[in-house]
């Protein structure tokens, strides 16, 4: 059979065909670990900021054994984890306790509220007011982490660079 393809196909399918090199698509590692960065980091850097106590009692009250170690180790897995994902520094060993927490926090508290992380209840005044998140932000997360792992921290990664070193 011959692959004639009608000039409009042609054009359609030339259009995207910088997307498909090698050059270009090494890259798209990045807006992963850009965003699973800064997200961990955020989420860490707000725990800190309210006080490490306070998330104590909130990991007290759903049942977490010890709850001020717990929550430390979050807040220290979520600040550094997510500076080393940022920076491509050891992300396959990062990733592993960033993983946990994610499957902690959908197992203790989202799993209850389903799969969607938006659940708009009402809206007043023009402004929206959402219910409790479900577990699909998590799943995100761990598919980026996933990505990262099996497909490499990409190009300005220190993973890269110890690599080369070693």
């Amino acid at each position: 059979m011959n692959d004639i393809r009608k000039p409009r196909e042609q054009a359609h399918s030339d259009r995207f065909v910088f997307l498909n090199r090698t050059s270009v698509s090494r890259w798209s590692p990045i807006p992963l670990r850009l965003i699973v960065g800064y997200g961990f980091m955020q989420h860490g850097f707000a725990k800190l900021s309210r006080g490490p106590e306070v998330f104590a009692a909130i990991l007290h009250a759903i049942g977490v054994p010890a709850p001020h170690l717990m929550a430390w180790l979050t807040i220290l897995v979520e600040v550094f984890g997510g500076l080393a994902v940022l920076l491509g520094a050891l992300v396959p060993l990062a990733s592993l306790p960033m993983a946990a927490v994610l499957l902690v926090a959908i197992f203790t508290v989202h799993l209850p509220y389903g799969f969607s992380s938006i659940k708009l209840i009402n809206v007043t005044s023009g402004h929206a007011q959402l219910g409790p998140p479900g577990y699909e932000t998590n799943l995100l997360y761990l598919a980026c982490l996933a990505a990262l792992v099996l497909g490499g921290s990409g190009p300005l990664a220190i993973d890269g660079y110890l690599r080369r070193k070693s």
